[in-house]
């Protein structure tokens, strides 16, 4: 028996030819956190996630969504003001036509970003997009996921973030940062897990070590809470 249209769509990521992506949103709004936290951002976030973290805010994201082709998607990120664009998930690497996504937008002259989980290769990311790379902590429950080889495609052009929900987790990345030289190959965020660690502790833990990384917030629960699409 042949595929269905879905198996196909599956398998390839297009239909008749032209390429497609299962995409949750593409809204406007404030990058909420990362380097260019503040700036007006167009965010295309897609469809599905092979990893379940414990304070994952975007589950709405693991299911669903609408097939888009890549035009679709350059059209209406095309139609928001904002130079900036964050393509995110999920995990916007489980989709095949995430890489030549992000060359579009680079081509296009956004100023791109990657949300990744580091979980999978990141080796193939056209040089022209920043990644932002979330490694999993302890507490995560997903630390046997983190793909440790992508460290060796960063720059310092790219970032490493640290969710931090405990002290554990709060050692146990000092002691990666040490081990790997992280902050020699690109910049280090720590964030505290918004509702789990109280904000203040995370800043006098770094502040206490003098550590090498940016404390950050996320600006976004901040201002709208966990409202999908801000």
């Amino acid at each position: 028996m042949g595929r269905s249209l879905t198996d196909a769509q599956d398998a390839a990521g297009s239909v008749d030819s032209a390429p497609r992506l299962k995409i949750t949103e593409i809204f406007y709004s404030l990058q909420g956190e990362s380097r260019s936290v503040g700036w007006p951002t167009s965010f295309v976030r897609l469809t599905g996630c092979p990893l379940r973290c414990g304070y994952c805010d975007t589950e709405y994201a693991f299911t669903g969504g609408d097939w888009m082709t890549l035009d679709d998607v350059i059209e209406r990120v095309a139609s928001y003001p904002a130079r900036h664009v964050t393509v995110t998930g999920g995990e916007p690497l489980a989709q095949k036509q995430c890489l030549p996504l992000l060359s579009r937008l680079a081509d296009g002259g956004y100023h791109v970003s990657l949300e990744t989980s580091g979980a999978l290769d990141v080796s193939a990311v056209d040089p022209r997009v920043i990644k932002v790379m979330d490694l999993k902590t302890p507490a995560s429950g997903e630390v046997a996921r983190n793909r440790y080889e992508n460290l060796d495609h960063l720059s310092m052009r790219d970032q490493v973030k640290f969710v931090i929900c405990n002290r554990q987790d709060y050692e146990w990345a000092r002691s990666l940062m040490a081990e790997q030289g992280l902050a020699s190959r690109c910049e280090v965020l720590l964030s505290p897990a918004h509702g789990e660690l109280q904000p203040a502790d995370l800043a006098a833990w770094m502040l206490a070590d003098g550590l090498n990384a940016r404390f950050q917030l996320q600006l976004h629960k901040l201002l709208w809470g966990e409202e999908p699409g801000r």
